[in-house]
């Protein structure tokens, strides 16, 4: 009889012992309280890594393009002189190939203007071989069409203000009425240029 007594008692203790999943849930919520904040922290670490991350990978392509940005502008410097310089180059060549084109042909027609100037005293001289004077005329008027296809022109003379730079002075004349003083009024031999290049200065006489 004592013992059908004793273990209803010792159910009775081991069911006051038990808990219940309202008390369980109860007791495991302050642990879950506590590693919330923990895992903020951890979170919000991660996103300040990420950011210093991202940061970091900003400020590096920022420097790469301002690089490449700077390479572009100095290659573009380097083909803006070498373009530059290859003008110069051209404009250089270009004038000295047109200085030694002139140059030869002023010698060449440095040796032909004596013969033109003795074809001139013939067709002015008198004759009276209509013939004669007029091949010698044909053959000047061709002399000029080859002159003028080298781009050779007379030099200006008569009538004009004295230029020391065009013309040789070999004699000084009274002015003649209504000639002012320094103008050429005689041509003893015709001139020549091509370009700027004087391949024979015109021989005058001047009036006082």
């Amino acid at each position: 009889m004592s013992e059908e007594i004793k273990k209803p008692a010792e159910e009775t203790a081991e069911a006051e012992v038990e808990t219940t999943p309202v008390e369980e849930a109860a007791a495991e919520q302050p642990a879950e309280e506590a590693a919330a904040p923990e895992a903020e922290a951890e979170a919000a670490a991660d996103k300040k890594k990420g950011w210093f991350k991202k940061n970091h990978e900003l400020e590096a392509m920022k420097t790469k393009l301002e690089a490449a940005e700077a390479a572009a502008a100095q290659t573009k410097d380097q083909l803006l002189r070498t373009a530059a310089e290859y003008d110069n180059f051209r404009k250089r060549s270009a004038r000295e190939a047109e200085q030694k084109f002139n140059d030869g042909v002023s010698f060449a027609a440095g040796q032909i203007i004596p013969i033109l100037d003795t074809l001139d005293m013939a067709a002015n001289a008198p004759t009276t071989d209509e013939n004669y004077k007029k091949g010698v005329t044909m053959t000047l008027d061709k002399a000029a069409k080859a002159f003028e296809a080298l781009h050779i022109t007379e030099i200006e003379a008569l009538g004009k203000p004295f230029d020391p730079n065009l013309m040789n002075a070999v004699q000084q004349v009274p002015a003649p009425e209504g000639t002012e003083s320094g103008t050429v009024v005689t041509v003893y031999q015709k001139g020549y240029r091509i370009g700027d290049k004087i391949i024979r200065h015109a021989t005058v006489v001047v009036a006082e």
